[in-house]
């Protein structure tokens, strides 16, 4: 969700390294493609666990002198907290502006507030405003992995057809029941009978379809957005992989049911949400038709 931000700020400072100060460590693996990051601070998730690294990757923003310090998590106290802590004369801490978010209506968004929130403060220091669409979440997956993915998805479904590929795991509240899930795919099939089904399956080697449809396991999310960027459409729960199917560059649909769409949803080219309390089966298939004629 942060890739739009660090692109945002690469096209706006081209000869620019960006030191990225984080939580967990898949950052590095994300960012794999992109040549303007310098370095990757990674605190552990959980601090006492190891807490040399920790009060060293605080200390490491401190001590490196920075031109600009921008918190891209809004509504974050230990965002705002690092953005103070941090060593620069420029820093953005990332407040809501709701005279501004009149403006652009998909403003909370989460991947697009710290981008507009940039856009905004730089032009007090006499930069004109960028009014070109927000960056959408990229992975930068390289020609050989989009290769890879492509041999993958073949060996799975033996054909040239187009994929739907489905992931339906998700967490807490979000996740749809198996009968959900089970129902979603026999209308599913029925609609699109010359297309692949997939599912791609969660770090925990489970699916709500029992594994009765061609799927496809993998822990590395580069080799996972191989595969997706060779699907013609994904379909999930509001949760990580569908922010990394939106990354890979396929259309991609959020289902919701809990989680606001405004923060959450999709974006990329021809991507949306669909909130399952409001529609039934039938619209949501409707819309997919919809969607199909366009990719």
């Amino acid at each position: 969700m942060l890739t739009p931000l660090v692109q945002e700020v690469i096209s706006t400072f081209p000869d620019s390294k960006i030191d990225l100060f984080v939580k967990g460590g898949i950052t590095p693996i994300i960012y794999k493609n992109y040549p303007n990051i310098g370095k990757i601070i990674q605190l552990p998730k959980r601090p006492f666990s190891n807490i040399l690294k920790y009060v060293n990757g605080w200390i490491s923003i401190k001590t490196q002198k920075y031109d600009l310090v921008i918190n891209a998590s809004f509504g974050s106290s230990s965002g705002r907290l690092s953005t103070l802590f941090a060593n620069s004369k420029y820093k953005l801490f990332g407040d809501i502006d709701e005279s501004y978010s009149a403006k652009f209506p998909d403003y909370h968004h989460s991947a697009k507030n710290s981008v507009y929130n940039l856009r905004q403060y730089l032009t007090k220091l006499g930069i004109p405003e960028n009014p070109n669409e927000v960056p959408s979440l990229d992975l930068k997956l390289s020609r050989e992995e989009v290769e890879i993915g492509k041999k993958k998805l073949f060996d799975l479904v033996k054909n040239d057809k187009k994929t739907i590929c489905l992931f339906t795991n998700a967490t807490g509240d979000k996740c749809y029941s198996e009968s959900w899930w089970n129902e979603f795919y026999s209308q599913l099939k029925q609609n699109f009978p010359d297309y692949n089904i997939i599912e791609l399956l969660p770090v925990e080697n489970i699916s709500k379809l029992n594994f009765t449809i061609p799927f496809f396991y993998s822990t590395d999310i580069r080799e996972m957005g191989g595969l997706i960027a060779n699907s013609n459409l994904f379909i999930a729960a509001d949760n990580g992989v569908m922010h990394l199917a939106s990354a890979s560059g396929t259309p991609t649909i959020g289902l919701f049911s809990v989680t606001d769409e405004t923060i959450y949803r999709p974006y990329n080219n021809n991507s949306f949400s669909i909130n399952t309390r409001s529609l039934n089966s039938q619209n949501i298939m409707d819309l997919l038709h919809e969607t199909m004629m366009h990719i």
